[in-house]
């Protein structure tokens, strides 16, 4: 039966992350573009031009007057408490800064709480990422309050920008990682219990944290797909750069097969019947739930024909299904031999006289071949 994922659901998350990145980025953009315009805002004292004459010839004089004054009265404010020289300007700033980072940090951190608590896979990653996403802000909002006191937007613009290409290089790792788990959470490549197979390993994924994907090996020590319980952690940040196979990302159930050789003088059909019998007495609840009958694939090869026995398996109990499948099939065939039998590479060899005598003509005498005899060799009593 195919299980699929619950795509609106899956859409919806991807729309709001996307749709809260982009409000926050605005955010940010805003206040910068605001801060430039007030840092280079410079009102001239006298305001001259066609348009003021335009605005001019509407006015009575004490209205120009009037207007006169208050544009004064601003550039006197701007002068006074921001301009390059003014002592108030790099505290402002520093208090317009700190103002404006708290609010997108307060925005931001309530709409990640709220979307992680529902998706996130466990209560202590939701922790330890909220505690770090804190810690990373109020870094962030002390350095920029910090250059802010400067006054200078320029400052503030370079130090971001540094600041920025620094910690992005020497925290990539960490950053990558919980990227990568940020990613789990959103698309959900795969989930707790899953078997998956990441750079090679494969595995049951048995926690999910903020730097590390957990596996119970399956396989390495042992043969087939049984687990091992080895632990293996996966850094996240691979994931970005390595191909994920997870065998119940889109179906409950995965296919398998069990090859079996059968000589070309063996009845076919008998060998058929007994490999689908053995199939459906194994997994009689899974054909009921899916309605998918086990089939049969035939190829030839040098010593017989090879048939390939398929059939739907849970990934957890796929071993054990297979041997008990093979255990049946080696009883039914026993029980029917000679009229089953496997097929194998062998060779016969025979050996016929090219005299009368039913022997090798190294075994005749002198007196039967007219020949003398070879030395060590026994003559025929």
């Amino acid at each position: 039966m195919r299980i699929r994922r619950d795509s609106d659901t899956e859409r919806e998350n991807m729309r709001w992350l996307r749709r809260h990145f982009i409000l926050s980025m605005s955010l940010l953009l805003l206040c910068v573009l605001l801060g430039t315009a007030w840092g280079q805002m410079a009102i001239p004292g006298d305001v001259k031009g066609a348009e003021k004459g335009q605005v001019a010839a509407k006015e009575t004089p004490k209205e120009k007057e009037g207007i006169a004054d208050d544009i004064e009265a601003a550039v006197a404010w701007h002068h006074k408490y921001l301009g390059e020289a003014s002592p108030y300007r790099g505290p402002i700033m520093a208090a317009l800064t700190l103002v404006i980072l708290l609010a997108v940090y307060r925005f931001t951190t309530k709409r990640m709480r709220n979307y992680l608590t529902e998706h996130a896979y466990k209560n202590d990653n939701l922790r330890k990422f909220m505690r770090t996403w804190k810690s990373v802000w109020l870094f962030a909002i002390v350095v920029f309050v910090l250059i802010s006191l400067s006054g200078s937007l320029k400052s503030l613009g370079i130090s971001a920008g540094f600041l920025g290409m620094i910690l992005g290089w020497s925290l990539q790792a960490p950053v990558t990682g919980l990227a990568a788990w940020l990613m789990i959470v959103a698309k959900k490549p795969f989930k707790i219990g899953d078997r998956v197979i990441i750079a090679g390993t494969i595995g049951d994924v048995t926690d999910i944290t903020l730097t590390h994907v957990v596996l119970n090996q399956v396989g390495g020590t042992i043969g087939g797909e049984e687990q091992s319980g080895r632990g293996i952690l996966i850094p996240n940040g691979i994931l970005f750069s390595h191909i994920i196979t997870n065998y119940t990302l889109e179906q409950k159930y995965m296919l398998d097969e069990v090859v079996v050789r059968v000589s070309f003088d063996s009845d076919t059909e008998l060998a058929k019947k007994i490999l689908l019998e053995a199939a459906r007495e194994v997994t009689p609840n899974i054909i009921e739930e899916t309605g998918s009958d086990p089939s049969l694939r035939f190829e030839f090869y040098d010593a017989g024909v090879l048939m390939r026995l398929r059939y739907l398996t849970a990934h957890s109990e796929r071993q054990k299904i297979s041997s008990d499948i093979v255990d049946i099939i080696l009883r039914k065939f026993k029980a029917h031999y000679p009229q089953v039998r496997f097929g194998y590479p062998h060779s016969v060899i025979q050996y016929r006289s090219e005299t009368e005598y039913d022997m090798p003509p190294a075994l005749h005498t002198q007196e039967e071949t007219g020949k003398p005899d070879i030395p060590g060799r026994r003559p025929v009593q």
